[in-house]
């Protein structure tokens, strides 16, 4: 094991003894750090790093040193939390996703640009394709080059790298690396789309307060899961039939569906 694959793991060990914040938590040590008060600040910084880390390993198929990429993602981390405002009713790792994802993206190109490219036949094929005819479309490339395109999708962008510097201004506009499209929402759409998401499940919360308990049930094991049980599962904990659980679950859908309506034309 390398040194830096044994400082890697002794920070990811560090990581499980970081206790996350609630979202009052947070609201409470955002308004002090506002304030002035650094202790506060590095409270809730320290408390996110582990989601640093979920997102750093996202990017390992890139081939550069995960610690490098966790580094990356803090100084994102970072930089969301000095624009981070609490008064916006947004959890700051939602905040900071963005930053995070775009301070790891620049690095990680720049980084497989320069160690990566080109180290494969299939991709010296199709960076001579691409300077040949500047085909876009990642499925023609993969067929040129005999690469699949998922991975012709990852090697588009830094084949147009190599032709122009990412750090390159043209014609007075940005840098390059800043006009590269992200494929995240940006802060204040995700901000927004928390928001929505909130409100939401505390909708279903209160519209499911007017099913019965047994309607409850079958909405949770039936419609509010990844892994639904069948109606015949249900019919046997409840003592029933399955045509009679079915029966049960229209009528919770039809009551959900009626509140929810309520609830929306109330919010109106």
């Amino acid at each position: 094991m390398t040194a830096q694959s044994d400082s890697l793991s002794a920070y990811r060990v560090s990581m499980t003894e970081v206790v996350p914040l609630d979202r009052e938590a947070e609201r409470k040590l955002a308004l002090r750090w506002r304030a002035g008060d650094k202790s506060a600040g590095t409270q809730i910084v320290t408390a996110c790093l582990p989601f640093v880390v979920s997102i750093a390993v996202e990017y390992r198929r890139w081939g550069i040193p995960l610690e490098d990429i966790v580094q990356q993602g803090n100084l994102g981390l970072l930089r969301a939390a000095a624009k981070f405002d609490p008064a916006k009713e947004c959890r700051l790792a939602t905040y900071a996703a963005y930053w995070i994802r775009a301070e790891i993206r620049e690095y990680v190109v720049r980084g497989y640009r320069i160690v990566r490219m080109g180290t494969t036949k299939a991709e010296r094929r199709a960076l001579r394709a691409y300077r040949t005819t500047r085909e876009a479309d990642p499925t023609a490339l993969a067929a040129v080059s005999g690469m699949t395109p998922e991975r012709a999708a990852i090697l588009l962008p830094l084949l147009a790298s190599r032709e122009v510097s990412l750090d390159a201004k043209v014609d007075d506009q940005s840098p390059m690396i800043d006009r590269l499209a992200a494929s995240w929402p940006n802060p204040e759409d995700e901000a927004s789309a928390e928001q929505r998401r909130d409100r939401a499940r505390e909708a279903v919360g209160a519209a499911l307060g007017h099913l019965t308990e047994r309607e409850q049930m079958i909405v949770r094991e039936r419609i509010m899961t990844d892994e639904p049980q069948t109606l015949q599962e249900i019919g046997r904990r409840l003592g029933v039939s399955k045509e009679r659980v079915r029966q049960l679950e229209e009528r919770a859908r039809a009551k959900l569906r009626a509140r929810l309506e309520d609830l929306r034309d109330e919010a109106a």
